[in-house]
């Protein structure tokens, strides 16, 4: 045994050295392979935190800051889509502009603070009143809102935009300088529209807007159709 064991000692060594060798490799593969699965794993976290934080970005660039409700952009996003649904459906579409009566005077009288008050108070109940998820309302510029009616003919529109003076009064916010002498009031431009190939958004939304300009030159807190 002693002679095999001196004629095969380099081989034994090595041997021995190689299996130290691999058991080490191994261990270090583990290792390797435990850091590359905590990698992963935070990978994962801040991939979800970053999609998280994307979502909570997209929201918020389409979401008035201060009445809360959709924007002029998202207004213009969902028109686009919803005027080439109805075009190739061949079904009506209708747009609301909504304008608060006076409200310069109301900011003059009761300060700035009171009128955004006012804004988010208006914009929350024309926003109660559309409960459809293709219905949009959404704040068009400074004391003025605009509202997508899809699948809606002007008769249903008119409705809509009547419910939405009557909730607005109803309110009974302080304006002496209103049309009725005491309340805030909304002004109502009514348009609809099966549309042609050949037509465009805009002309809806202009119809739309010069109805409401009828509405403030005949008197103010009613609704006036295209």
């Amino acid at each position: 045994m002693q002679d095999l064991l001196r004629q095969y000692e380099l081989w034994i060594v090595a041997a021995v050295a190689a299996l130290a060798l691999l058991s080490g490799l191994a261990g270090y593969l583990l290792h390797l392979n435990r850091k590359l699965k905590d990698s992963e794993q935070k990978l994962k976290l801040i991939t979800a935190q970053l999609e998280k934080s994307n979502t909570k970005l997209q929201r918020l660039s389409t979401v008035d800051g201060l009445t809360r409700i959709s924007n002029r952009r998202l207004f213009d996003e969902t028109l686009a889509r919803e005027w080439a649904r109805a075009v190739r459906s061949e079904t009506p579409i209708a747009v609301i502009m909504v304008d608060i009566d006076h409200f310069k005077a109301h900011n003059d009288k009761y300060g700035h603070q009171a009128g955004d008050e006012c804004l988010k108070r208006v914009a929350a109940i024309l926003d109660k009143i559309v409960h459809r998820a293709t219905d949009l309302v959404a704040r068009y510029g400074g004391e003025e809102f605009a509202v997508i009616l899809p699948d809606v003919d002007l008769k249903g529109a008119s409705a809509v935009a009547e419910r939405m003076r009557v909730a607005v009064e109803n309110l009974k916010l302080p304006h002496c300088h209103s049309v009725t002498g005491h309340d805030v009031t909304i002004s109502l431009g009514v348009a609809a529209v099966v549309p042609a190939k050949d037509s465009t958004s805009h002309e809806l939304v202009a119809a739309a807007d010069q109805a409401l300009y009828r509405a403030k030159a005949v008197g103010r807190n009613q609704v006036i159709e295209a």
